[in-house]
């Protein structure tokens, strides 16, 4: 049997400061913390992360910050005053990593920018995620994810010709820069583990939207600009069968863009005749084709008597589908419970609250976040207590509102 103990986590012994806000960030150091990582939220007095103003709410307390902050513990400081300042400098300085997603220029007027940092502690790992990054043009600029994902030209293939597109509805730019910061800060660890020396990481949401293109970039290059990838709707021109088709009561997706794929669907919804039709044999005809060919698939969709019986049928045929499932079907879903996706955690104010877990899975180890998100504040005697501040201290620091804690409802 494999040891799961919270010492056999990866990231164990390492502390993490987390400095951020929203999204990108809190999702990197959130990520950490699942990984073993000990992260400190740090948050100003007495709003906290912005998040925590963000829907949906029970019991004033916000769902999105929840999700996004478990796992961590805790401090709330006031670092305009010199007094918070130092004492979050004395705990940056036992830190491996430091996570910020403030505009470019933001931290250094506060003290708390890479080359003072850096400085303090030259082990230090700082990553920061911004919109456009530290250079370049753009640098200064404010941006959130949805700012780039339109500039990256992932929205303008979005939807049907002719009209607006569609916004995604998921939080593609931030969660990705957030889950490449992982990566990053797991490398740039590897790496101190040889120099001893930390880094500066600079995560830019527009970089990280475009590197994301594995079509339209080289499309467009490679045809010397004649091929402008555009909106297509529902399925892909240059990927026939791929895309999304209506059964009678839901809509089911298939892919079938390859040509085993493609002869096992024409087999099962026309016979050998349409398997060997020479307007469907490869990928160049079937695009050549593509209207013709999803006639005859949506044909045989709508024939079904059900979406279920649509996916049934293909299943045993081997062809790729699925129901386009709503959010409760999601969290009913056999997979979703058997690979422990949606997880329950007890809340100080809410009681039992139901998350959605993260991704990792090692073998040696459970990567469950065991504590859910703090409430505003809550650790800071813990972490000052661990800094060498006494009892008196603290006490002081709290009634002068260098510390501050949300009251329990």
């Amino acid at each position: 049997m494999s040891d799961t103990s919270a010492d056999n986590l990866p990231l164990a012994e390492i502390m993490v400061i987390d400095y951020s806000h929203f999204l990108a960030g809190p999702h990197l150091s959130r990520s950490l913390a699942a990984m073993g990582a000990d992260v400190i939220k740090v948050e100003r007095p007495t709003e906290g992360d912005a998040g925590r103003a963000h829907g949906y709410f029970k019991d004033g307390q916000s769902g999105y910050f929840l999700q996004q902050n478990m796992g961590k513990r805790g401090l709330c400081i006031n670092v305009k005053d010199r007094r918070g300042l130092a004492l979050l400098h004395k705990l940056i300085g036992k830190a491996d990593v430091f996570v910020e997603n403030y505009r470019p220029g933001a931290l250094d007027k506060l003290g708390l920018g890479y080359a003072e940092l850096s400085k303090l502690n030259p082990s230090l790992v700082y990553c920061s995620m911004s919109a456009y990054g530290h250079t370049g043009p753009q640098s200064k600029n404010p941006g959130f994810g949805l700012i780039a994902e339109a500039k990256s030209g992932a929205m303008a293939q979005l939807g049907e010709a002719g009209r607006p597109p569609p916004l995604l509805r998921m939080p593609l730019a931030d969660l990705y820069t957030g889950t490449h910061g992982v990566a990053a800060v797991c490398a740039a660890l590897v790496g101190r583990h040889k120099s001893g020396k930390g880094c500066h990481i600079d995560l830019a949401l527009y970089d990280c939207m475009v590197s994301m293109h594995d079509y339209a970039v080289q499309t467009y290059i490679f045809s010397d600009g004649t091929a402008l990838p555009k909106q297509t709707g529902h399925d892909l021109p240059d990927a026939t069968v791929y895309g999304v088709f209506i059964a009678k009561d839901a809509y089911v997706v298939i892919a079938a863009q390859v040509d085993e794929a493609w002869k096992r669907l024409a087999a099962l919804i026309g016979g050998e005749a349409l398997a060997w039709d020479k307007r469907f044999l490869d990928p160049k005809s079937r695009n050549d084709n593509r209207v013709a060919a999803l006639k005859y698939v949506q044909d045989w969709v709508t024939a079904q008597p059900s979406a279920k019986a649509c996916i049934d049928a293909l299943s045993v045929i081997d062809v790729p589908s699925a129901l386009v499932q709503t959010i409760d079907q999601v969290i009913a879903d056999p997979q979703v419970k058997a690979r422990n996706m949606i997880i329950e955690q007890d809340h100080p104010i809410l009681g039992k609250v139901t998350l959605p877990n993260l991704p990792y899975r090692f073998s040696n180890c459970d990567t469950t976040p065991k504590r859910p998100a703090p409430l505003l504040g809550q650790h800071n005697r813990e972490v000052a207590s661990s800094l060498g501040y006494s009892a008196a201290d603290i006490e002081t620091l709290i009634g002068e509102g260098v510390l501050y804690q949300e009251a329990r409802q």
